[in-house]
């Protein structure tokens, strides 16, 4: 197969952000328009009404203060309190709503991700580790789900805020808003700078954090062999080195941004300092338009526009961030299905089982050929023993009549028709397979038996159960039947869940059986017993039998030996011990 990335290999490094990659998100936000339309309102309405109490602080002082109008200051001050509970209840809905609205974004588009990884085809996992893939639909989209509850919005707050505050510091006074804007410009300018060094410092982070998060979920799936070869104390060594790599590269990223605050600061003071002197110089050269309570209000309306200055820069470098797990989750979104249904895909039903492989040539890796013009055909109701040596192709060749993976040259046909033109449910419902690792869900035994076939009453559950001889554990369970298992069968034998998959394919019922050394867990005297019972479930079907145990296959119909991208040999199994070659030596 395909080089698979590890925990000690960082992906690829991405393009340059695509900004399209931030306008699709627009497609998840649209169906809320609604509330964005409320948000936005609400947004206006407190960015404005925040904007007044410096004029009236002006009036105060100006005009208020100067003729002691104290009705006026009393109006005055009831206008204040009155403009600060319109901001406080208007910025607490917008709040409010755009939590929900990003709550419902992220669910879309955790919702979208699942499924598609759901239909993904093999060769997409061939190549990720787990904990790669888990942190995709962890970890990013967490962050994006902060990204969008608490900044989207925020972002389109603060441009208002900075547009609105500026016509008002125009109206006031041009000369001193022009020093703001030669203050702001290249500010500004290093901030967008510190940002794009930092999106591929996060970027490099992130890759740091998913190597850590493969190891750790690789550990934990292989926790007996970890154990049982004494690996914990070289484990632990490991995991230190991936975690420090990780936390080394967000202490660079955090020393980096904390350069942020420090130049808007300063920009920010050169410039107040040069307001103030401005503004005395004009005063003392006699300029009527410049008076205390102008003064006053433009620092007023300065402090506005600092802190929306300061929280774009703050939101571009999360920005920084989110646009890099952005693309790896909508790379996950678009990686293309490969294998799906196609318009007007054949049903399959009614299956006799005809099974034809026309000059199949088939490789996980480009150039790597497992098979090669490879043809089999098979009878309805045969049954057909793979044997061979590890990495021959006789899973592959299964992999490919259940269309896991589809040929590159050739055909697989089922009564006819080719698997790529058949509909997939109807295709995996007529195919069913029994694996060599049985999984084995989180809930009751009924519920485990049932899983292919959902619409089954207990009674036929049990009676599956029962065929296939796994109800004599099965009642010794505490709770029998109702015995809730644990995430992957804990506290169960490799044989009793290999027992519970016996019973799920039995209640499946389908028309093409396929056991991919499905009794290597399977101890020889409950072996027997089931043999029995598989004669039942095999008969007047088509299967397909890998084994390494002979006992399992001696009476197939056909065995055949698959070694050098092909058949090497072919026959019933005194055929093949008469003939004294690969299976004969095989079975000695």
């Amino acid at each position: 197969m395909a080089n698979r990335n590890t925990f000690f290999e960082d992906e690829k490094i991405e393009k340059k952000i695509d900004i399209k990659q931030l306008g699709r998100t627009v497609k998840y936000i649209l169906p809320y328009k609604k509330i964005l339309i409320l948000v936005t309102g609400m947004m206006l309405v407190a960015s404005v009404v925040s904007l007044f109490p410096p004029r009236l602080l002006k009036l105060i002082v100006d005009e208020v203060v100067v003729d002691k109008n104290y009705r006026q200051l009393a109006l005055l001050g009831a206008g204040l309190v009155l403009l600060a509970a319109v901001e406080i209840l208007s910025t607490f809905i917008q709040s409010r709503s755009m939590g929900k609205m990003g709550l419902l974004i992220i669910s879309n588009i955790r919702t979208d991700i699942f499924e598609r990884l759901q239909r993904l085809p093999f060769d997409y996992f061939d190549n990720r580790p787990d904990g790669k893939i888990v942190v995709r639909v962890t970890e990013y989209i967490n962050g994006l789900a902060d990204f969008f509850s608490n900044y989207v919005m925020m972002f389109a707050i603060y441009i208002v805020k900075i547009v609105v505050v500026t016509v008002f510091m125009l109206s006031l006074s041009p000369a001193l808003t022009l020093i703001v804007f030669a203050a702001i410009v290249p500010m500004m300018t290093i901030v967008f700078l510190l940002r794009s060094a930092l999106r591929r410092l996060y970027t490099l982070h992130r890759f740091k954090n998913s190597n850590r998060t493969a190891f750790l979920v690789e550990s934990i799936m292989g926790e007996q062999i970890v154990k049982n070869y004494n690996r914990i104390a070289i484990n632990k060594e490991t995991y230190k080195s991936v975690h420090e790599e990780s936390v080394n590269m967000w202490w660079t990223i955090v020393k980096r941004s904390r350069l942020n605050q420090p130049v808007v600061m300063a920009f920010w003071h050169v410039g107040t300092l040069c307001i103030y002197g401005v503004a005395l110089a004009l005063i003392l050269g006699g300029n009527d338009l410049i008076t205390a309570g102008v003064v006053i209000t433009f620092t007023t309306y300065m402090s506005s526009f600092q802190d929306p200055l300061s929280q774009l820069s703050t939101i571009i470098q999360e920005l920084a961030q989110v646009s890099s797990n952005l693309e790896q989750v909508f790379e996950t979104i678009d990686y293309p299905l490969g294998i799906q249904d196609k318009e007007n895909a054949v049903i399959l039903k009614d299956i006799r089982g005809r099974v034809d492989f026309n000059n199949v040539t088939f490789a996980y890796e480009e150039g790597v050929n497992i098979l090669e013009h490879f043809d089999l055909h098979v009878r309805p109701g045969e049954t057909i023993a793979l044997v061979g040596p590890t990495g021959a192709g006789k899973t592959t060749i299964i992999n490919m009549l259940t269309r896991f993976y589809d040929v590159k040259e050739g055909s697989v046909t089922i009564d006819g028709v080719d698997v790529r033109d058949a509909d997939l449910y109807s295709l995996r419902r007529e195919v069913g397979v029994l694996m060599q690792d049985p999984f084995i869900f989180k809930g009751t035994v009924l519920d485990n038996i049932r899983y292919g076939k959902r619409d089954a009453t207990d009674e036929e559950c049990m009676k599956a159960a029962e065929i296939i001889f796994a109800d004599r554990f099965i009642r010794r369970l505490n709770g029998g039947y109702g015995h809730v298992l644990e995430e992957r069968g804990a506290g169960l034998s490799a044989g009793e869940k290999q027992l519970i998959s016996f019973a799920r394919i039995v209640l499946k019922n389908p028309s093409v059986v396929i056991l991919d050394e499905a009794t290597s867990a399977i101890d020889t005297e409950t072996e027997l017993l089931i043999k029995e019972a598989l004669d039942v479930l095999i008969k007047d079907k088509t299967a397909f039998i890998v084994a390494h145990r002979l006992s399992t296959i001696r009476n197939s119909d056909r065995i055949l030996y698959i070694s050098n991208k092909g058949i090497a040999e072919e026959g019933t199994h005194e055929q093949l011990m008469a003939k004294k070659g690969l299976y004969y030596e095989l079975a000695k």
